[in-house]
């Protein structure tokens, strides 16, 4: 075992009492994402001592000079090639400014679907390229998904820079070709940074082979980004009911759910369907063993009300911001089946805890992502991985609200009313170009 490595005993001692930042890895395939997250987890001293025995073991098996630090994530990349499962990874690691979770996404096209999951709970995306191939349409696929997903902070980091004898020319014309699109699809703050993962450069510690480079390593980034921004917290209380608690006995009645946005507290007032308000008189919380005086997004709880009002599945309980029900909207979807998505299709249509029935009402724009051929105005259906503006229509009233704090509200599911097969994933308001 390496000697500067320390032992960690478990994912909850790498978080404990630190702020949290949540990012996810995005890029093609053989862009060496494997190797970057060792690396992260290995120069901030995050891996676990009988990890770092057996990948040392392995690499000498395998003749390898030194350590190979994609065998840090290599478990999950097997099971995807072997075809036993294909899903998000999720790793987590720590430095003394923060702690942070880091989604690892597939990279292949056909899993793009998996890599909207990796994205929609993260705040930060780092989108990794290969030097020698530069920005290419998979680059701009997960650029667009992180744009669509609100992503503010998206880090380019142009790996294997070493195999291109740490050109400068090189770095700087993928550089500005990234910056020009970052800032066509509306991302914020679009960093990139010349790394070799392999090498070590610029990832955690400052590489010695680039002068000409003096901007911050990805973990200094990454280190001072600001949490805060879009968290569920931040905004006005939604709790989707999912179930309602009765007991005749003791006349007991509560209404439970995950707070997906804002927070509560005994005493708050509250606004129901119909524009009914009452009072929130007891927070219990999930087990039953305790009651609380507050419960913020995130938590999963019961409330209980001033005043007896016939509510049901699917209700939402707001505060004072609620929004205004409507029988269409416009919205932005991901295909995330072979199954194509028709205009004036019937579909079920899952927001919050409703599930109601729906119609794709028109397919308006299919998004060309590589720019070769142009969107496709009015194209009448969308197709696995395609992302296209739609409008929907639904049966009776739905609270929809633009997509906003990570996926808290805004975000929603179309299903096939036969199968129950998951057609698409969408985002309530978002357009792009």
């Amino acid at each position: 075992m390496s000697s500067s490595a320390p032992v960690i005993e478990s994912a909850s001692d790498v978080i404990a009492d630190r702020e949290t930042l949540r990012l996810c890895t995005a890029g093609s395939v053989d862009d060496g994402k494997s190797t970057f997250v060792g690396r992260l987890l290995h120069d901030t001293k995050s891996v676990l001592a009988d990890t770092l025995a057996s990948v040392e073991q392995s690499s000498a098996d395998r003749g390898f000079d030194g350590l190979d630090l994609s065998l840090l994530v290599d478990g999950l990349r097997a099971e995807r090639e072997q075809g036993i499962t294909i899903d998000v990874a999720y790793r987590y690691f720590a430095t003394d400014e923060r702690a942070f979770i880091l989604a690892d996404t597939p990279g292949h096209v056909q899993y793009t679907r998996n890599t909207v999951t990796g994205m929609s709970t993260s705040q930060v995306v780092v989108l990794l390229v290969d030097a020698r191939h530069g920005v290419v349409e998979q680059t701009i696929r997960h650029l667009t998904i992180a744009s669509l997903l609100g992503v503010k902070t998206v880090v380019l980091g142009v790996n294997k820079i070493d195999l291109v004898d740490y050109s400068e020319d090189v770095f700087r014309g993928i550089e500005e070709k990234f910056t020009a699109k970052a800032k066509e699809l509306g991302v914020a703050e679009p960093h990139a940074v010349p790394i070799s993962a392999l090498k070590g450069d610029n990832v955690v510690e400052q590489s010695q082979n680039m002068g000409w480079y003096a901007g911050p390593t990805v973990l200094q980034i990454l280190e001072g980004v600001e949490v805060g921004h879009g968290r569920a917290d931040e905004h006005d209380f939604r709790l989707p009911i999912q179930y309602v608690i009765r007991e005749h006995a003791t006349d007991y009645r509560g209404y439970a759910g995950r707070i997906e946005a804002g927070s509560v507290s005994v005493g708050d007032e509250i606004t129901l369907p119909y524009g009914r308000t009452t009072t929130v008189t007891h927070i219990d919380t999930a087990d039953g063993l305790a009651a609380a005086q507050t419960a913020a997004a995130g938590e999963s709880v019961t409330l209980r009300l001033a005043d007896d009002i016939d509510l049901i599945r699917g209700d939402l309980i707001t505060g004072p911001q609620r929004p205004e029900p409507v029988r269409s909207f416009a919205a932005t979807v991901v295909g995330l089946t072979e199954q194509d998505v028709r205009a004036g299709q019937t579909v079920k249509i899952r927001y919050g805890t409703s599930l109601i029935r729906g119609r794709i009402a028109s397919v308006d724009r299919v998004l060309d992502i590589d720019d070769a051929a142009g969107d496709k105005e009015s194209p009448g259906s969308l197709g696995l991985n395609d992302i296209a503006h739609v409008t929907v229509e639904v049966a009776s009233e739905l609270l929809v609200e633009d997509y906003a704090a990570r996926g808290a509200v805004g975000n929603f599911l179309v299903i096939d009313k036969s199968s129950g097969t998951t057609l698409a994933a969408g985002f309530v308001g978002t357009r792009l170009r």
